[in-house]
């Protein structure tokens, strides 16, 4: 009789090590697909059944007690070995199925990530791809993320990373702003047009240039103080102040591409390159893990295929 009451409460166990390993209500219920109600009620339900009480509850995190912290480090292996050999098995069945949960930034995700979803969905409709957009660099693991689409200058060390492509900032303006307030021809002539920056820290925002045109002699970089009626800490909103005739914008290439090659914003200054504004790379990254499900090698594969070509304007 008690062992049936035991087997009653293996749910109840592995939700209490999703807690553990996600470190809030919030994120585990998120990891697991369920409600933070039914999350928090099977937790009180596991600890009713223990007698004993396993997590101290805040507003914003968890902390376990000596007893919970316990009985997660003894279950906890079983657990992951059970995922992994069910895993392997839904893998050798040939489908790739499941929830793929993927972070990435806002901009680069509307803008890029989002266009290039229907092939991988169409391919694999057993696979559902979870997308969460923020600027907020999210702790993939702790926070439940199988994968990470970051905007770096480097790969992270702690993660394993593939380079999805390469990057460049660009220098855009609509051709009736330009008709309005001339053409820059070098980095000082936008020192007497509106720039619309994305500030840095609570200091004057500076736009850095480096010559790289065929007069080889030229020195750089050149820095200008970037000066304009409108700041915003996200290049959508700099784009499309940009296409509302306000000012010259220093963007991503992958912002600007789509109204570039329409023709609605013109690509200033050839022949410098911005340094230091955004980063030059775009990376894939995931934790490192003994066991990768087949869904996410086929989704990180997908990407590096539908990135390579970076955005060409």
């Amino acid at each position: 009789m008690e062992s049936e009451k035991i087997e009653g409460l293996w749910t109840h166990l592995h939700w209490l090590t999703v807690l553990a390993e996600q470190g809030s209500f919030t994120a585990a219920a998120a990891r697991l697909g369920v409600s933070k109600a039914a999350m928090s009620q099977r937790i009180a339900e596991l600890e009713r059944a223990a007698g004993v009480s396993l997590v101290q509850r805040t507003t914003r995190s968890v902390r376990f007690t000596e007893a919970g912290q316990q009985l997660v480090d003894d279950t906890r292996g079983q657990y992951e070995q059970i995922a992994t050999s069910f895993s392997n098995l839904r893998d050798q069945a040939g489908v790739a199925r499941g929830l793929i949960r993927v972070t990435a930034p806002v901009a680069l995700g509307r803008q890029q990530v989002i266009p290039r979803l229907s092939g991988f969905v169409r391919e694999h409709p057993e696979v559902r791809v979870q997308l969460d957009l923020s600027d907020r660099l999210s702790s993939i693991a702790s926070e439940g993320f199988d994968l990470a689409i970051r905007h770096s200058t480097n790969a992270p060390e702690t993660h394993v990373a593939w380079k999805l492509c390469d990057t460049r900032s660009l220098v855009v303006a609509t051709r009736a702003y330009l008709k309005r307030r001339g053409t820059p021809v070098t980095p000082a002539d936008l020192m007497a047009h509106d720039c619309l920056a994305y500030p840095r820290a609570q200091v004057a925002t500076t736009w850095s240039f480096e010559y790289d045109g065929p007069r080889k002699s030229a020195t750089g970089p050149v820095t200008i103080n970037a000066n304009g009626p409108v700041t915003a800490n996200n290049s959508e909103a700099l784009r499309d102040a940009a296409l509302d005739d306000l000012g010259i914008a220093l963007v991503p290439d992958f912002t600007a591409q789509a109204a570039v090659r329409a023709g609605k914003l013109v690509v200033l200054l050839p022949e410098w390159r911005p340094v230091g504004a955004f980063a030059g790379r775009i990376y894939v990254v995931r934790p490192y893990t003994s066991h990768v499900p087949q869904a996410v090698r086929l989704f990180v594969d997908y990407l590096r295929g539908a990135f390579a070509g970076g955005f060409p304007c």
